[in-house]
């Protein structure tokens, strides 16, 4: 498709010129002769101004939506159903077609997949599930994992820059006992999943001295799960002055148990979840939280499937979206004395 540049060149005029003749400005003083070469010109070379390329039919692809969650498990954790809305949204404005496919008793109806231009599929996924996405189509879009960078494109946040800008944070208000809770997952029934997060966290204490196994808990990215092991760091009577809870779903199930304990947030313990699902500004106290852009990542990755279908590109793509810390009532600057026995 041409450019406003290369038609300002071949008329000898200057791109802005051309750009205000070709959207009708009438305050533009410019000959009738000029004018009507701009337009010979453009028409020759086949430009299309935002609004005639914004009126140009919608896409007619046919979309896989793959989710790594149960409809079940994407209640309990919105983290997922958030990229999944990004991707409806983003298919519906395009008019893509979108079948949704869910696991059910640990597998997909592969059948579902057949003549299908694309795939998107959001979670994590190992290579039992990649090679069965695969066997259906070559045109595969990764959202939250990159299995193979050098074949799929992906869409992911840097897990590792994120637990850094906690830590980092928590260090500066004076905390020097952090405390971790996270999620274990796995992929094909029983491969564990590498948690950036929790590496990060400790690989950087270690650094400094400062990290301490005995403040390390994990389970599933639930609530319940963030309230049980709440529950036990209080009995261990050796709790830290701050924990990194690595899903905003986990903090609030542990705010219930430190609730119940009597213990202040963040006045004895401050707290910094991840994801900022929609309720963490309204719990008490609202949430400090790393955010992530979970829509935006789905819009993303449709992005990237239309892209990749319509331009034959080849070259894989691995976009890597930012998030940001976004303070609120639940940390503080450590009191003197708080959190210790």
């Amino acid at each position: 498709m041409a450019t406003l540049k290369e038609i300002a060149e071949k008329v000898g005029v200057s791109v802005a010129t051309v750009s205000r003749v070709l959207n009708y400005d009438t305050t533009l003083s410019v000959s009738d002769e000029t004018r009507k070469r701009i337009f010979e010109v453009a028409q020759q070379l086949n430009y299309k101004t935002l609004r005639e390329r914004s009126q140009q039919p919608k896409e007619s692809f046919r979309f896989g939506l793959v989710h790594w969650y149960s409809e079940r498990q994407e209640m309990d954790d919105p983290y997922y159903m958030a990229i999944r809305l990004g991707v409806e949204k983003e298919c519906f404005e395009r008019g893509i077609e979108l079948v949704k496919l869910f696991k059910q008793n640990g597998s997909y109806l592969t059948e579902r997949m057949e003549h299908l231009d694309g795939i998107i599929a959001v979670g994590k996924f190992g290579p039992k599930d990649v090679n069965a996405f695969a066997s259906s189509t070559e045109h595969i879009v990764f959202v939250d994992c990159s299995p193979n960078e050098r074949k799929f494109d992906s869409v992911v946040i840097d897990l590792r820059k994120s637990t850094i800008t906690v830590l980092d944070y928590l260090l500066e208000l004076g905390h020097q006992k952090i405390g971790y809770i996270g999620g274990r997952e796995y992929v094909d029934g029983e491969m564990p999943i590498h948690d950036e997060r929790e590496a990060t966290f400790y690989e950087y204490l270690y650094l400094k001295g400062l990290y301490d196994s005995r403040y390390v808990w994990t389970g599933s990215f639930t609530a319940e799960d963030g309230y049980r092991l709440m529950k036990q760091a209080i009995s261990s009577n050796d709790l830290p002055t701050a924990f990194f809870i690595a899903s905003d779903s986990m903090a609030i199930g542990a705010l219930r148990a430190l609730h119940e304990a009597h213990i202040s947030v963040p006045r004895d313990i401050s707290l910094v979840g991840f994801n900022d699902i929609p309720t963490a500004a309204f719990i008490h106290p609202p949430l400090t939280t790393v955010k992530v852009y979970t829509e935006f990542m789905g819009e993303t990755a449709v992005e990237l499937l239309v892209e990749r279908l319509i331009t034959k590109r080849t070259i894989c793509k691995k976009v890597v979206v930012p998030t940001e810390l976004i303070v609120r009532e639940s940390s503080q600057a450590r009191l003197k004395g708080s959190g210790e026995k």
